[in-house]
């Protein structure tokens, strides 16, 4: 039920940024909060269970992007980067853990910056090289990094509560989540 729960504020935060990103397009700016998708999880649930709840938000954020053009094993790993990059990162977050504060927002808020601020450069380096003019992409690239760092800064803890209460509903309890 917690994996459940856990896609669902996932859709929500999904559609709340195709939104803001419909709004912001006129100003040529994209946001990005792969690492709000996997904190969360990582942080709190088991292994397994992060997982599945990661694994469903890199599908659901598939699901949006653009398909690639080829079927062959290279088009169908980019055609999974989120899945595969979200997985990856679940998997670096969870292993780091016990190391931090995770009961804290802070920490959890800085390491939603710090996981997203990884995919969005992993994702930068592995489509990069389908552009016409990849050097002249940065300064767009840099700016977008950078807007979408400020809005998971702002949006992070009202998301983590959310997820907190959407648990506390179905009366998970926090113990039970390690």
């Amino acid at each position: 039920m917690r994996i459940v729960l856990l896609f669902l504020t996932s859709f929500l935060l999904c559609a709340l940024l195709v939104q803001v990103n419909h709004i912001l397009a006129g100003a040529h700016v994209y946001l990005f909060a792969g690492g709000l998708y996997l904190a969360y999880a990582a942080l709190t649930l088991p292994l397994r269970a992060g997982l599945f709840a990661t694994l469903l938000a890199g599908l659901l954020c598939d699901a949006r992007a653009p398909l690639a053009s080829d079927l062959s094993a290279l088009g169908y790993a980019i055609a999974h980067t989120h899945t595969l990059l979200f997985l990856f990162a679940h998997a670096v977050v969870f292993n780091l853990r016990d190391r931090l504060p995770r009961d804290e927002s802070t920490a959890r808020v800085i390491v939603a910056l710090l996981a997203n601020l990884g995919l969005f450069l992993l994702f930068s380096f592995v489509h990069i090289g389908r552009l016409p003019d990849p050097a002249a992409a940065w300064p767009r690239l840099i700016v977008d990094l950078a807007c979408s760092q400020i809005f998971i800064a702002l949006v992070a803890p009202w998301f983590f509560a959310l997820q907190a209460r959407t648990l506390a509903l179905v009366g998970a309890k926090r113990d039970t989540f390690a």
